[in-house]
């Protein structure tokens, strides 16, 4: 393992500790704050993901999102390759995909414009830290190159970290929504 890998691997190990003492107290009122940020974009397609683990549940403010437009949830389809995205609807039946993530039981690919993105940690800069499959990175990547898309970090306040160990490929956040409010990476 590389000294970048190990520090990254470190890094993750104590921002799942931090997500999970977060998670443990949520009160549920981050979704609140992700519907009114989306309000301003009703109608542009928008990605979001079924929780795992101890992720913060954009859900309700997707099924606020999907009455205004299109609405839809990441597919993994190899290691290596960006992700997909499948038509989501609140309430529709699901089944297990790769990684543990739930995915629509019939695909309908959409391309979104806007992507609420998991993560582990981030910084005020807009740096994000994932789980390590650089399934986000590669797929903002492509997403930016074809056109405007708009990067939302979605997380608990306590997910906030000084510095983060990067590399060139790590794509930044537009901006970062937690419970505690919206912030813009400066």
């Amino acid at each position: 393992m590389t000294d970048l890998a190990a520090i990254k691997a470190e890094a993750r190990r104590a921002a799942a500790a931090r997500r999970a003492a977060a998670h443990a107290a949520d009160a549920g009122q981050a979704a609140g704050m992700l519907s009114s940020l989306l309000a301003g974009y009703r109608g542009v397609p928008l990605a979001g993901y079924v929780p795992i683990r101890t992720e913060i549940d954009p859900l309700p403010a997707m099924a606020e999102a999907a009455a205004h437009g299109p609405v839809a949830i990441p597919v993994i389809e190899a290691p290596g390759q960006p992700l997909r995205f499948a038509r989501w609807e609140p309430d529709m039946p699901l089944v297990e995909g790769p990684y543990g993530a739930r995915i629509p039981a019939r695909p309908e690919v959409l391309t979104p414009e806007i992507l609420i993105v998991p993560l582990l940690a981030f910084t005020r800069a807009g740096a994000r830290l994932g789980y390590g499959g650089g399934f986000y990175d590669r797929t903002l990547d492509a997403l930016r190159k074809s056109g405007p898309v708009l990067a939302l970090g979605f997380a608990y306040a306590a997910q906030e970290a000084d510095h983060l160990p990067l590399e060139p490929t790590d794509a930044p956040l537009d901006l970062i929504v937690t419970e505690s409010g919206i912030l813009t990476p400066r």
